[in-house]
Protein backbone atom coordinates (compact mmCIF):
# COMPACT_ATOMS: atom_id res chain seq x y z
CA UNK A 1 0.00 0.00 0.00
CA UNK A 2 2.92 2.38 0.44
CA UNK A 3 3.70 2.53 -3.20
CA UNK A 4 -0.41 3.20 -3.80
CA UNK A 5 0.12 6.13 -1.42
CA UNK A 6 2.92 7.51 -3.22
CA UNK A 7 1.53 7.12 -6.67
CA UNK A 8 -1.77 8.73 -5.88
CA UNK A 9 0.39 11.58 -4.09
CA UNK A 10 2.29 12.50 -6.98
CA UNK A 11 -0.45 12.14 -9.30
CA UNK A 12 -2.31 14.70 -7.09
CA UNK A 13 0.68 17.18 -6.85
CA UNK A 14 1.09 16.67 -10.58
CA UNK A 15 -2.53 17.40 -11.27
CA UNK A 16 -2.10 20.54 -8.61
CA UNK A 17 1.14 21.87 -10.71
CA UNK A 18 -0.27 21.13 -14.29
CA UNK A 19 -3.35 23.70 -13.15
CA UNK A 20 -1.17 26.62 -11.80
CA UNK A 21 0.99 26.25 -14.99
CA UNK A 22 -2.45 26.34 -17.12
CA UNK A 23 -1.45 23.13 -19.00
CA UNK A 24 -4.59 21.72 -19.45
CA UNK A 25 -3.51 18.38 -21.10
CA UNK A 26 -1.84 17.96 -17.92
CA UNK A 27 -4.81 18.70 -15.90
CA UNK A 28 -6.86 16.30 -18.00
CA UNK A 29 -4.03 13.61 -17.57
CA UNK A 30 -4.27 10.70 -15.18
CA UNK A 31 -8.65 11.42 -15.21
CA UNK A 32 -11.15 8.61 -15.83
CA UNK A 33 -13.19 9.41 -19.01
CA UNK A 34 -16.27 9.47 -16.68
CA UNK A 35 -14.82 11.81 -13.92
CA UNK A 36 -18.01 13.69 -12.10
CA UNK A 37 -16.88 16.70 -10.82
CA UNK A 38 -18.61 19.28 -8.08
CA UNK A 39 -16.89 22.32 -8.39
CA UNK A 40 -17.28 26.03 -6.97
CA UNK A 41 -19.46 27.39 -9.83
CA UNK A 42 -22.38 25.95 -11.30
CA UNK A 43 -23.85 24.31 -12.92
CA UNK A 44 -25.43 22.81 -9.29
CA UNK A 45 -25.43 19.34 -11.00
CA UNK A 46 -21.65 18.80 -11.26
CA UNK A 47 -19.72 18.66 -14.69
CA UNK A 48 -19.52 15.22 -15.66
CA UNK A 49 -17.53 13.18 -18.53
CA UNK A 50 -13.78 14.43 -19.32
CA UNK A 51 -14.62 16.56 -22.28
CA UNK A 52 -16.84 18.60 -20.19
CA UNK A 53 -14.32 18.61 -17.45
CA UNK A 54 -11.68 19.97 -19.85
CA UNK A 55 -14.18 22.93 -20.92
CA UNK A 56 -14.11 24.18 -16.92
CA UNK A 57 -10.42 25.10 -17.39
CA UNK A 58 -10.19 27.63 -19.80
CA UNK A 59 -12.06 30.34 -17.59
CA UNK A 60 -9.72 29.33 -14.23
CA UNK A 61 -6.34 30.00 -16.29
CA UNK A 62 -7.51 33.24 -17.59
CA UNK A 63 -8.21 34.67 -13.96
CA UNK A 64 -5.16 32.39 -12.59
CA UNK A 65 -2.63 34.43 -15.44
CA UNK A 66 -3.30 37.63 -13.48
CA UNK A 67 -1.28 36.50 -10.58
CA UNK A 68 -3.74 34.13 -8.63
CA UNK A 69 -1.99 30.89 -6.99
CA UNK A 70 -3.13 26.99 -6.92
CA UNK A 71 -0.94 25.12 -4.36
CA UNK A 72 -1.27 22.55 -1.94
CA UNK A 73 -0.80 23.20 1.61
CA UNK A 74 -1.92 20.10 3.12
CA UNK A 75 -2.75 16.73 1.36
CA UNK A 76 -4.07 13.15 2.96
CA UNK A 77 -4.21 9.96 0.85
CA UNK A 78 -5.91 6.89 1.91
CA UNK A 79 -5.71 3.61 -0.07
CA UNK A 80 -7.30 0.52 -0.31
CA UNK A 81 -7.04 -2.82 -3.10
CA UNK A 82 -9.13 -1.01 -5.63
CA UNK A 83 -10.51 2.57 -4.24
CA UNK A 84 -8.66 5.16 -2.50
CA UNK A 85 -9.73 9.00 -1.51
CA UNK A 86 -7.84 12.18 -0.72
CA UNK A 87 -8.43 15.33 0.82
CA UNK A 88 -6.33 18.42 0.61
CA UNK A 89 -6.68 22.29 1.31
CA UNK A 90 -4.93 24.74 -1.34
CA UNK A 91 -4.09 28.47 -1.10
CA UNK A 92 -6.02 29.68 -4.16
CA UNK A 93 -6.95 33.19 -4.45
CA UNK A 94 -5.44 36.72 -5.89
CA UNK A 95 -2.79 38.26 -3.88
CA UNK A 96 -5.27 40.51 -3.12
CA UNK A 97 -8.03 38.19 -2.09
CA UNK A 98 -5.20 36.21 0.51
CA UNK A 99 -3.84 39.21 1.80
CA UNK A 100 -7.51 40.34 2.75
CA UNK A 101 -8.67 36.83 4.50
CA UNK A 102 -4.79 35.11 4.73
CA UNK A 103 -6.98 31.80 6.20
CA UNK A 104 -8.85 31.76 2.69
CA UNK A 105 -8.18 27.93 1.40
CA UNK A 106 -9.69 25.85 -1.25
CA UNK A 107 -11.06 22.77 0.10
CA UNK A 108 -10.84 19.84 -2.34
CA UNK A 109 -11.58 16.19 -2.03
CA UNK A 110 -10.62 13.62 -4.72
CA UNK A 111 -11.88 9.94 -5.67
CA UNK A 112 -9.75 7.90 -7.21
CA UNK A 113 -9.80 4.12 -8.27
CA UNK A 114 -7.67 1.69 -9.76
CA UNK A 115 -8.25 1.01 -13.50
CA UNK A 116 -5.76 -1.31 -15.57
CA UNK A 117 -3.13 -1.36 -13.38
CA UNK A 118 -3.22 2.27 -13.02
CA UNK A 119 -5.17 5.20 -10.33
CA UNK A 120 -7.47 7.30 -12.25
CA UNK A 121 -9.43 10.58 -10.60
CA UNK A 122 -13.25 9.26 -10.80
CA UNK A 123 -14.58 12.42 -8.82
CA UNK A 124 -13.13 15.88 -7.46
CA UNK A 125 -15.35 18.17 -5.39
CA UNK A 126 -13.84 21.99 -4.89
CA UNK A 127 -15.73 24.16 -2.35
CA UNK A 128 -14.59 27.37 -0.18
CA UNK A 129 -16.46 27.56 3.15
CA UNK A 130 -19.26 30.05 3.24
CA UNK A 131 -18.56 33.34 4.88
CA UNK A 132 -20.94 35.96 5.47
CA UNK A 133 -20.74 39.09 4.07
CA UNK A 134 -18.82 41.49 6.17
CA UNK A 135 -20.62 44.41 6.30
CA UNK A 136 -17.34 46.74 7.20
CA UNK A 137 -15.83 45.36 4.17
CA UNK A 138 -18.95 46.57 1.75
CA UNK A 139 -18.52 50.20 3.77
CA UNK A 140 -14.76 50.16 2.98
CA UNK A 141 -15.32 49.16 -0.99
CA UNK A 142 -18.20 51.89 -0.98
CA UNK A 143 -15.43 54.33 0.18
CA UNK A 144 -12.97 53.72 -2.40
CA UNK A 145 -15.44 54.12 -5.03
CA UNK A 146 -16.52 57.64 -3.83
CA UNK A 147 -12.87 58.32 -3.23
CA UNK A 148 -12.59 57.46 -7.25
CA UNK A 149 -15.44 59.99 -8.10
CA UNK A 150 -14.01 62.79 -5.77
CA UNK A 151 -10.68 62.83 -7.91
CA UNK A 152 -12.72 62.13 -11.14
CA UNK A 153 -13.97 65.83 -9.88
CA UNK A 154 -10.50 67.55 -8.30
CA UNK A 155 -8.74 66.23 -11.70
CA UNK A 156 -11.39 67.68 -13.83
CA UNK A 157 -11.04 71.24 -12.30
CA UNK A 158 -7.27 70.83 -12.66
CA UNK A 159 -7.61 70.36 -16.57
CA UNK A 160 -6.07 66.91 -15.85
CA UNK A 161 -7.04 64.88 -19.07
CA UNK A 162 -5.01 62.27 -17.86
CA UNK A 163 -6.09 61.88 -13.92
CA UNK A 164 -9.40 61.46 -15.26
CA UNK A 165 -8.45 58.47 -17.08
CA UNK A 166 -7.26 56.72 -13.92
CA UNK A 167 -9.87 54.66 -13.08
CA UNK A 168 -11.27 53.98 -16.67
CA UNK A 169 -11.03 50.04 -17.70
CA UNK A 170 -9.39 49.98 -20.86
CA UNK A 171 -12.18 48.18 -22.03
CA UNK A 172 -15.24 49.97 -20.86
CA UNK A 173 -18.63 50.76 -22.49
CA UNK A 174 -20.54 54.16 -22.49
CA UNK A 175 -23.40 56.11 -23.36
CA UNK A 176 -22.33 59.44 -23.99
CA UNK A 177 -24.82 62.38 -24.06
CA UNK A 178 -23.64 63.18 -27.36
CA UNK A 179 -23.21 60.62 -30.27
CA UNK A 180 -22.48 57.97 -31.37
CA UNK A 181 -24.69 55.83 -29.62
CA UNK A 182 -21.51 53.82 -27.96
CA UNK A 183 -18.48 54.67 -26.99
CA UNK A 184 -15.52 51.06 -26.73
CA UNK A 185 -12.34 51.35 -24.38
CA UNK A 186 -11.15 53.83 -23.13
CA UNK A 187 -9.22 55.80 -25.71
CA UNK A 188 -12.13 56.73 -27.00
CA UNK A 189 -13.25 58.14 -23.83
CA UNK A 190 -10.32 60.23 -23.54
CA UNK A 191 -11.15 61.96 -26.90
CA UNK A 192 -14.87 63.17 -25.14
CA UNK A 193 -13.15 64.01 -22.63
CA UNK A 194 -10.54 65.85 -24.17
CA UNK A 195 -13.13 68.22 -26.05
CA UNK A 196 -14.74 68.72 -23.42
CA UNK A 197 -11.36 70.34 -21.44
CA UNK A 198 -10.69 72.18 -24.47
CA UNK A 199 -14.26 73.63 -25.34
CA UNK A 200 -14.09 75.29 -21.33
CA UNK A 201 -11.76 77.81 -21.99
CA UNK A 202 -12.33 79.06 -17.87
CA UNK A 203 -12.14 75.92 -16.57
CA UNK A 204 -15.02 73.15 -15.57
CA UNK A 205 -15.78 71.16 -12.42
CA UNK A 206 -17.86 68.06 -12.35
CA UNK A 207 -20.02 66.98 -9.22
CA UNK A 208 -22.30 64.18 -7.82
CA UNK A 209 -24.05 65.70 -4.91
CA UNK A 210 -26.47 62.96 -4.23
CA UNK A 211 -23.94 60.02 -5.35
CA UNK A 212 -25.75 57.08 -4.31
CA UNK A 213 -23.43 53.49 -4.65
CA UNK A 214 -24.26 50.19 -3.99
CA UNK A 215 -21.28 47.37 -3.85
CA UNK A 216 -21.51 43.63 -3.75
CA UNK A 217 -18.42 41.04 -4.10
CA UNK A 218 -16.52 42.89 -6.65
CA UNK A 219 -19.54 45.02 -8.41
CA UNK A 220 -20.00 48.38 -7.84
CA UNK A 221 -22.96 50.72 -9.07
CA UNK A 222 -22.85 54.54 -8.58
CA UNK A 223 -25.83 57.01 -9.68
CA UNK A 224 -26.83 60.62 -9.40
CA UNK A 225 -27.12 63.86 -10.89
CA UNK A 226 -24.11 64.80 -12.47
CA UNK A 227 -23.81 69.03 -11.82
CA UNK A 228 -21.54 70.54 -14.63
CA UNK A 229 -20.49 73.79 -14.57
CA UNK A 230 -18.38 75.43 -17.39
CA UNK A 231 -16.32 78.78 -17.21
CA UNK A 232 -15.99 81.12 -20.08
CA UNK A 233 -13.13 83.47 -20.80
CA UNK A 234 -15.21 86.36 -20.12
CA UNK A 235 -16.19 85.47 -16.76
CA UNK A 236 -19.60 84.47 -17.63
CA UNK A 237 -20.26 80.36 -16.43
CA UNK A 238 -23.16 77.82 -18.14
CA UNK A 239 -24.21 75.11 -14.97
CA UNK A 240 -26.37 71.91 -16.88
CA UNK A 241 -27.29 69.12 -14.97
CA UNK A 242 -27.45 65.71 -16.26
CA UNK A 243 -28.52 61.82 -15.40
CA UNK A 244 -25.79 59.36 -14.74
CA UNK A 245 -25.50 55.84 -13.80
CA UNK A 246 -21.72 53.90 -13.38
CA UNK A 247 -20.73 50.26 -12.97
CA UNK A 248 -17.41 49.95 -11.41
CA UNK A 249 -15.77 46.33 -10.98
CA UNK A 250 -12.53 45.52 -8.50
CA UNK A 251 -9.79 44.35 -10.79
CA UNK A 252 -6.07 43.48 -9.30
CA UNK A 253 -7.84 44.77 -6.48
CA UNK A 254 -8.25 47.85 -7.40
CA UNK A 255 -12.05 49.34 -8.61
CA UNK A 256 -12.27 50.60 -12.18
CA UNK A 257 -15.53 51.97 -14.24
CA UNK A 258 -16.16 49.37 -17.10
CA UNK A 259 -19.87 51.32 -18.07
CA UNK A 260 -21.22 54.63 -17.81
CA UNK A 261 -24.37 56.02 -18.97
CA UNK A 262 -25.07 59.73 -19.21
CA UNK A 263 -28.43 61.48 -20.42
CA UNK A 264 -30.38 64.52 -20.49
CA UNK A 265 -34.41 64.79 -20.13
CA UNK A 266 -35.72 64.52 -23.36
CA UNK A 267 -38.89 66.85 -24.20
CA UNK A 268 -41.59 64.94 -26.25
CA UNK A 269 -42.99 68.17 -27.55
CA UNK A 270 -40.20 69.96 -28.65
CA UNK A 271 -37.97 67.06 -29.25
CA UNK A 272 -34.73 68.86 -27.51
CA UNK A 273 -32.68 67.59 -24.58
CA UNK A 274 -33.67 69.63 -20.84
CA UNK A 275 -30.12 70.57 -20.16
CA UNK A 276 -30.23 73.37 -17.90
CA UNK A 277 -32.95 71.53 -15.37
CA UNK A 278 -32.22 71.89 -11.39
CA UNK A 279 -32.69 68.39 -9.72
Amino acid sequence: MTDDYERIRDLIERWAEAVHRGDIDGVVAGHADDIVMFDVPPPYEGVRGLDAYRETWPPFFAWQVRGACFEIESLDVTAGEDVAFAHALLRCGSPEELAANPRMRLRLTLGLRRQDDRWVIAHEHHSFPYVEPDADSGTAAEKEVRELHRRWFARTAAGDLEGLMTGVADDVVSYEHDGPLRLRGVEAVREVCARGLDAAEGGVSWDVPDLKILVRQDLAVAWGLNNIRVEQAGGESAETWSRGTRVFERRDGAWVMIHQHLSFPYDPVTGEARTGLSP
